[in-house]
C-alpha cells in the first residue's frame, strides 16, 4: 500500500515523464522520416504559387543554357556577365512556366505530340525551328523538311552512330531538346494570349482616331522658358502636398526587400615597380634576341604570344610597327616599346613579296572510311580525273566526307597564320607553294585531302618577325600592398561614421546609398559582386562593416546602412523626387500666370518676356515620341496637333519648361485612309502589347519566394 500511495503521489510527474518520452519518440521518428522534407525545403531555389523550383533542376537548366550559348557563339568559355544573364533568364523562364501552366491547366490548353511534329514538319512551322542550323539546306539556305526527318532519326538511333561521333551527336540532341521544349512553351503561350487578343477588337472609331493622330504634320515656331530660370529656393512645397501625391502614386512604389549599402571599391592596378620589372625583363629579351640562334625559344620564354613561323602582311601588325618593318635590316630589333599597358620587342627575321591570302578548296577522305590502301587508290583516281579537267566542286559534293562537300569543297581563305592554326605548318608551306588550280594530295592525321588553290590575293610585302609581347599585370606584392592598406584603414576606422569621415583623406571614395535586391548580381559598377550582395542579405544590422571582398580587379568593403522591407517605399524615401515634381509644376503655373497677365500678342514679344529666342520644328504630330530639340513633351504633341493655323497659342506648361508656339504650316502626307488596314495595324499592336502584359501580370500576381541568395 505504501508503495501504491507513493506511486499515486508521483503520478503527475510520471505522466509528464512518460509524455515527454512519447513526444521525444514521435518527434524523433518524424525528424528521421521527414528529413527528406527538410532537405527539400533547403533545396528550393524558389517557390511559385506553392510549386517549388528545385536547385538541382535549376542548375541543370542553367548548364543546358550555357551549353546552348557555347554552341551558338562557338566558344568554350562564358564571361561572368553572360553567366549572370543566363541565370536570371533561366529563373525568369522557370517562373513564367509555372504560372503559365497553372493558367493553361485551368483552361485545358496543351500542345500534343502531333502538333509538335507539325511545328517542324507540317504547314505551321515554328519560327524557332526555322532558325535551327541543322535544318537548313546548305545550297539554298532554306528550311528543309527532309533534313529535319534525317536529324530526328539520327538522334533517336544513337546505337547506330559510330562511337567516336556519339559525343557530337549527343550535343546536337541536347541542343534540339532545349529548343523543342521552348517551341512547345511558346505555342502554349501563343494559344493563351490569342484567347485574349481575339477578344480585343479595334473598332472603326479607334482606327480613324489613330489615323488622324499620325497624318497631320505640323511645322511650328516656338519660344520656351526653362524651369531652371526660377531658383528652387523660391518655390515652397508643403508636406501635405507631398503626402497627397504619394497616396495617389502609391502603387508605383512597390518594392522587393532591399539592402542599402555604402561601399569603397579600390582598383587593383600595377604599381610603378610592376611596370619597371616588365621593362627590365623585356630588355633582357632584347639582349637575348640579339645573339640568339633560336629566336623561337626566346619568344616562347618571354612572350605572352607564342612564336609562329609565318610571314605576315603590314595589315596584320600594329600600325606603328610598319615603318620599322619596311625599313629595318634583317636581324634588326626594335624595343622595348610601351603601348596599351604592354611592352613589346620585335626582331625582323625575313621579308618577301607574295600573296597575303589564298582561297582553298578540298576533297576530304576520312581515314575511318576504309583502309589506307583504299583511300590512297581513291585519292589517286580522283586526282587523275581532276588533272584531266574534272569538275572539282561536283566531285567534292560526291566524295568529300565533311561539311565542305555541301559547298562544293570550299575550304576558305587562309593567311599563313590561319593555315598554321587550321592544319599546321606543313599545310601552310604546301598551299603557299601551290600554283592556282593545280590539285595535289595531302595527308594529315584526319585522313587524305585533295587540295586546290582557287584564288590568290595580289602580292604584298610580308614579314617574318620574332614578336615578344608582355602585358604589365599587378604582382602578388602589389595586390597584397593594396589589400593591406585597405585592411589597415578599416581597422583604424572600425565604425561606419569613422569610415565616412576618413575615407576622402585616405584617398578612398565612399559610394553612398547603393540599393541591391537579393536577385541582383552587381553592386554598382563592381563586376563579380554577387558575393557582396549575399553578405548584405545575411544580416540586418545597421552600419555593419563587411570583410574585404576581392572582385576580379577590385577590393571592396561594404557597410549595411538600411534594410528596406518588401512592400511600399516610405514617403520619406520618395519625398525628394515628389517635391521636385511638385516644384516643377508650381514653376510652370507661375510662369504661365506671369505671361498671361502681360497679354502679349506676338512671338517676338514672348521671346523678349521669356528671355529666349524663336526657334522652329517641322513634322510634329500626336505620334512624335520626342520632338526635335525639345524632347519628350506629350502635352505639346496634343496642343500642336489640334491648334488652329497661324494663331499664337496660350502658354503651355510642359516637362522642361513653358512653351508658346504658332503652327505656320500643316500638311497630310499619308495615303488615303484604309479602314481595314488601320484596324489590322491596331489589332496587331494590341496583340503584342497584351501578350507581353499578360505574362507580366501573371508573374506579378503570383506568390513568389525567391531563395536564390542561398545558392549563388
Amino acid at each position: 500500500m505504501a508503495t501504491l500511495e507513493k506511486i499515486r503521489s508521483k503520478a503527475g510527474l510520471l505522466v509528464v515523464v512518460v509524455g515527454l518520452a512519447l513526444f521525444a519518440f514521435i518527434i524523433g521518428d518524424f525528424l528521421n522520416s521527414g528529413s527528406s522534407y527538410f532537405r527539400q525545403n533547403q533545396d528550393q531555389v524558389a517557390v511559385v504559387d506553392g510549386t517549388p523550383i528545385n536547385h538541382l533542376e535549376y542548375q541543370q537548366r542553367i548548364d543546358e543554357m550555357i551549353n546552348v550559348y557555347k554552341m551558338q557563339s562557338q566558344t568554350t568559355s562564358v564571361p561572368e556577365e553572360i553567366s549572370g544573364q543566363i541565370r536570371q533568364s533561366v529563373y525568369d523562364a522557370m517562373t513564367r512556366e509555372i504560372v503559365m501552366k497553372e493558367a493553361l491547366s485551368d483552361l485545358g490548353i496543351q500542345v500534343t505530340s502531333d502538333e509538335l511534329f507539325d511545328m517542324v514538319q507540317g504547314q505551321n512551322l515554328s519560327p524557332m525551328a526555322q532558325q535551327f542550323p541543322f535544318f537548313m539546306d546548305p545550297q539554298t539556305g532554306a528550311y528543309s523538311r527532309n533534313r529535319v526527318l534525317s536529324f530526328l532519326k539520327t538522334i533517336e538511333n544513337m546505337e547506330a552512330i559510330p562511337v567516336d561521333q556519339r559525343a557530337e551527336v549527343e550535343q546536337a540532341r541536347q541542343y534540339w531538346l532545349f529548343w523543342e521544349r521552348n517551341m512547345k512553351l511558346q505555342r502554349m503561350q501563343d494559344k493563351y494570349t490569342n484567347l485574349l487578343t481575339k477578344a480585343i477588337v479595334a473598332n472603326p472609331l479607334e482606327a480613324k482616331d489613330a489615323y488622324d493622330a499620325t497624318t497631320p504634320n505640323s511645322d511650328i515656331a516656338y519660344v520656351m522658358q526653362s524651369y531652371a530660370t526660377i531658383p528652387d529656393s523660391t518655390i515652397q512645397v508643403s508636406d501635405s502636398d507631398i503626402k497627397k501625391l504619394y497616396n495617389q502614386r502609391k502603387d508605383q512604389y512597390k518594392q522587393k526587400e532591399m539592402r542599402v549599402l555604402d561601399y569603397i571599391s579600390v582598383d587593383i592596378r600595377p604599381s610603378q615597380e610592376d611596370y619597371e620589372a616588365v621593362r627590365v625583363e623585356m630588355q633582357k629579351a632584347k639582349e637575348e634576341l640579339e645573339t640568339a640562334t633560336n629566336d623561337a625559344e626566346v619568344v616562347n620564354y618571354y612572350s605572352e604570344v607564342p612564336f609562329i613561323d609565318v610571314y605576315v602582311s603590314a595589315g596584320s601588325v600594329d600600325e606603328d610597327l610598319v615603318p620599322f618593318l619596311s625599313s629595318a635590316e634583317i636581324g634588326e630589333i626594335e624595343g622595348p616599346v610601351f603601348k596599351n599597358e604592354s611592352y613589346r620587342v620585335v626582331k625582323l627575321l625575313g621579308r618577301k613579296t607574295e600573296a597575303d591570302s589564298l582561297k582553298v578548296s578540298q576533297i576530304y577522305l576520312a581515314s575511318q572510311a576504309g583502309s589506307a590502301e583504299q583511300m590512297n587508290q581513291l585519292a589517286d583516281s580522283l586526282l587523275t580525273v581532276l588533272k584531266a579537267g574534272g569538275d572539282f566542286a561536283e566531285m567534292a559534293r560526291q566524295y568529300s566526307m565533311d561539311q565542305t562537300a555541301e559547298s562544293g569543297g570550299e575550304f576558305g581563305w587562309f593567311t599563313e597564320a590561319g593555315a598554321v592554326r587550321m592544319l599546321g605548318e606543313e599545310f601552310k608551306d604546301t598551299i603557299f607553294n601551290m600554283a592556282v588550280n593545280v590539285p595535289i594530295t595531302f595527308k594529315t592525321s584526319y585522313g587524305t585531302h585533295i587540295f586546290k588553290v582557287t584564288e590568290k590575293t595580289s602580292p604584298v610585302s610580308k614579314y617574318k618577325i620574332a614578336y615578344v609581347l608582355k602585358p604589365v599585370n599587378y604582382s602578388t606584392k602589389t595586390q597584397s600592398d593594396i589589400y593591406n592598406a585597405l585592411n589597415q584603414f578599416v581597422g583604424n576606422n572600425n565604425t561606419a561614421d569613422k569610415i565616412e569621415l576618413a575615407a576622402k583623406d585616405a584617398g578612398y571614395e565612399l559610394m553612398k546609398g547603393a540599393r541591391v535586391a537579393s536577385s541582383d548580381r552587381l553592386l554598382g559598377s563592381v563586376t563579380d559582386s554577387r558575393q557582396i550582395v549575399r553578405w548584405a542579405f545575411e544580416g540586418t544590422k545597421k552600419d555593419e562593416i563587411s570583410r574585404i571582398f576581392e572582385s576580379k580587379d577590385n577590393f571592396v568593403v561594404a557597410i549595411r546602412k538600411e534594410v528596406l522591407p518588401e512592400g511600399y517605399q516610405t514617403i520619406q524615401t520618395v519625398a525628394p523626387a515628389l517635391a521636385s515634381e511638385l516644384r516643377t509644376k508650381k514653376k510652370g503655373e507661375e510662369i504661365v500666370k506671369q505671361l498671361s497677365e502681360k497679354n502679349l500678342s506676338s512671338m517676338t514679344a514672348y521671346a523678349q518676356a521669356m528671355d529666349s529666342r524663336i526657334d522652329t520644328v517641322r513634322y510634329v504630330n500626336m505620334s512624335t515620341t520626342r520632338i526635335s530639340r525639345i524632347g519628350l513633351e506629350p502635352i505639346l504633341n496634343a496642343k500642336i496637333t489640334y491648334a488652329p493655323l497661324n494663331q499664337i497659342s496660350q502658354p503651355v506648361a510642359g516637362n522642361n519648361g513653358v512653351y508658346v508656339f504658332n503652327v505656320f504650316e500643316r500638311n497630310k502626307e499619308a495615303g488615303a485612309y484604309d479602314e481595314k488596314s488601320q484596324i489590322q495595324t491596331l489589332e496587331s499592336s494590341n496583340a503584342y502589347r497584351v501578350g507581353y502584359q499578360l505574362l507580366q501580370n501573371l508573374v506579378e500576381n503570383a506568390e513568389i519566394t525567391d531563395n536564390r541568395i542561398r545558392f549563388e
